[in-house]
Formats: structure tokens, C-alpha cells, sequence
């Protein structure tokens, strides 16, 4: 395994629950559910929707490995039929689902060759990306989310 693929796994072990473990330290959970704007999702609804984007990206990885080039449409939460049973989890549920998603996700990725992480999946606004580049991205797009949680659960009443 190369070092970049190396530094991403890592990187996708230890990102999540490191930010977790210390950004919701003493935050209670009923907390997460406040919309500080109402137009905006909660620190609750961003946690359910990276957990349910955990599932997607492993449909994705699957299609990656399976099809020559799969092309993905834009991930709309609201989009998704799915989104609304993420969007009504309690906290504690959502958190104990992205938990097991993400051991899922590690676990899969774990088991992938270089040469898996070299296939290629063609992203509407990016274009083709490799599953490792896809990986970086779906790291990004958590740690945006993970700002914005951090945002949330610490503003105060």
C-alpha cells in the first residue's frame, strides 16, 4: 500500500470519531436537534446525513468496482426517499448508524487494492475521479459537515 492511500485510510479511521469524541464532549444530545436557523438543518440532520451518505458512497464503491466507469448523478439529500427516516432519527440512533456505517466503510476500504483504488467513477461537476480521489472528496465533504456541526452544537441557546 502506497503512503497517500495509507494517509487517507488513516485519515478515514480516525477523522469521524476524533471529532466526535471532542467536539460533542459535554454537548447534550438534545441540543443537536436545535436549528439555530430554521431554514437550516440542525447538527442532528448533518450527522444523518453523513451517515446516510456512508451508505451512498458504498453503493458507489461497489458500482466503482463492478462497472467500467460509472457516471453518478448530484447527491441531494432531499432527493433521496431515504432522507426523511435519517432526517427524524433521534441523536443517540443517529450517532450509534454512522458508528457501525463507518466501520463498514473502513472495513471495505481496507480490503481494496491499489489498482481498486485506481478504478475510476465520472462525479456530474468533477468529472472522472479515481475511487481514491472519490475517497478525499467524501473526506472533505464530511469535514465541511463536521464544521458545520461544531458551528451548531456549540452556539449558544
Amino acid at each position: 500500500m502506497n503512503t497517500s492511500t495509507a494517509s487517507r485510510l488513516q485519515r478515514c479511521e480516525t477523522q469521524l470519531q476524533d471529532f466526535l469524541d471532542e467536539a460533542l464532549r459535554g454537548v447534550p444530545p438534545e441540543s443537536l436537534s436545535r436549528r439555530v436557523n430554521p431554514d437550516k438543518w440542525s447538527a442532528r440532520e448533518n450527522l444523518a446525513h453523513l451517515a446516510r451518505y456512508h451508505q451512498v458512497f458504498l453503493e458507489r464503491i461497489d458500482r466503482i468496482l463492478a462497472e467500467p466507469k460509472p457516471v453518478f448523478g448530484r447527491y441531494r439529500a432531499e432527493d433521496d426517499p431515504e432522507w426523511q427516516k435519517w432526517q427524524e432519527m433521534p441523536a443517540p440512533q443517529v450517532l450509534a448508524n454512522l458508528s457501525s456505517l463507518r466501520t463498514r466503510l473502513v472495513t471495505r476500504l481496507r480490503s481494496l487494492s491499489e489498482e481498486e483504488f485506481a478504478r475510476a467513477g465520472t462525479h456530474p461537476k468533477f468529472g472522472e475521479m479515481s475511487l481514491a480521489l472519490w475517497l478525499e472528496f467524501f473526506l472533505v465533504h464530511e469535514g465541511h459537515h463536521l464544521l458545520t456541526v461544531l458551528q451548531l452544537a456549540r452556539t449558544p441557546a
